[in-house]
């Protein structure tokens, strides 16, 4: 009877102990950032306040602007009115001034730039924010988001823009997947900017282990939310944390999060549900893509040569990008080659193909639930 009642005390005590740590936030999940595994998650699809997570979809369609020409690093971005008003956090760049495309982009990434992340918006999509927004929205869509609705750039409060934990992480994994040469803006440190030091606020940057990146968040209806990245042995995962009480709780929770996924990782049974996907990335849907001169045409399993591409996954190891590249061979007959990212990611790709014949096999590689993407 002792033991049994020991045992009921010793179980309770856990129980209470769960509680109040899930009192602490709204939401978390824990994914691998390569194969799309949930290692664990709490209230993932519940909505949520996102806060500035938002910007990762600003920058998703900034590097989708350098990607395609529409901006380059050196170009210079005008501040309107609206954007030097915007609510702190912000630099502080007066109306009338410009601000270099890749400052802007650190700006964001570093200190959460409110201000900045306007001037972006508006200069990417005809001088509107609204505008801006609604293309992130249709954005997310297309990419797999199916509760995420975007009212702003910057993530400032507003009733009717909301998210999930399962679709930030998904965003994130598309950052990842779609533009890997540009993911070492989310792990920048400090930056220095006319004469004044910033700091990034995701404190897991430099204490804890392999943390790479990604983004913070806070308003005071969405409290305090995180988005970490880490890797370690080649294995890159992420946790999302929303809705934390405080700056300590977000940090410690994200802590124990990348904890428990990489103990997760070799564990197979443990994954809790099916992988999250990225879907094909085809900007031409919305916005008006410029050509990017790629290298020599080549000829892919007979189809039509072009100036069209796909990708079929980034990976941190060559081993994860030749198994990508035996499934691809296997389920759809497309023969890829490995391409070395600058940031060292090895990218599985199809060059030279035509647009329907592209946009062909775009489609069967959702069938067969492979997530890749079309570029030009």
């Amino acid at each position: 009877m002792r033991k049994l009642f020991a045992f009921l005390i010793t179980c309770h005590l856990s129980l209470v102990t769960f509680c109040a740590q899930s009192a602490q936030y709204n939401a978390v999940l824990v994914a691998d950032m390569d194969t799309g595994a949930v290692l664990y998650q709490e209230r993932a699809t519940e909505l949520n306040y996102p806060a500035s997570l938002t910007k990762i979809m600003t920058m998703y369609l900034a590097f989708d602007a350098l990607e395609h020409g529409r901006l380059h690093l050196d170009d210079y971005l005008i501040v309107s009115q609206a954007a030097a008003n915007a609510s702190p956090i912000k630099l502080g760049v007066a109306a009338g001034s410009k601000i270099r495309v890749e400052d802007a982009i650190k700006a964001v990434a570093v200190i959460s730039a409110n201000d900045i992340a306007r001037v972006l918006a508006e200069n990417l999509k005809g001088g509107k924010e609204g505008n801006f927004a609604s293309l992130m929205t249709d954005v997310a869509s297309q990419i797999g988001l199916s509760q995420t609705n975007f009212e702003n750039s910057s993530g400032l409060p507003d009733d009717d823009h909301m998210s999930s934990a399962r679709d930030i992480a998904l965003l994130s994994m598309a950052v990842y997947k779609h533009f890997p040469q540009y993911w070492k803006y989310f792990g920048i440190k400090t930056w220095e900017y006319n004469g004044k030091t910033y700091t990034n606020g995701n404190r897991l940057l430099g204490s804890y282990p392999g943390c790479d990146g990604m983004k913070t968040g806070f308003t005071n209806k969405s409290k305090y939310s995180l988005v970490a990245t880490a890797q370690r042995d080649g294995r890159r995962i992420m946790s999302v944390v929303l809705g934390a009480t405080n700056k300590d709780v977000r940090a410690d929770v994200a802590r124990r999060m990348l904890d428990k996924g990489f103990t997760l990782l070799g564990q197979a049974p443990t994954v809790q549900s099916k992988e999250l996907r990225v879907e094909s990335k085809d900007m031409e849907k919305s916005q008006s893509a410029i050509s990017t001169n790629h290298e020599s045409r080549v000829t892919n399993n007979g189809v039509a040569k072009g100036d069209a591409g796909i990708q079929f996954g980034a990976f941190g190891s060559s081993k994860g990008a030749q198994t990508q590249q035996t499934r691809v061979q296997s389920a759809l007959g497309v023969a890829t080659v490995i391409e070395v990212a600058p940031n060292g990611m090895f990218r599985v790709r199809a060059r030279g193909l035509s647009e329907s014949s592209a946009q062909s096999i775009a489609a069967r590689c959702r069938g067969a639930g492979i997530d890749c993407f079309i570029f030009r």
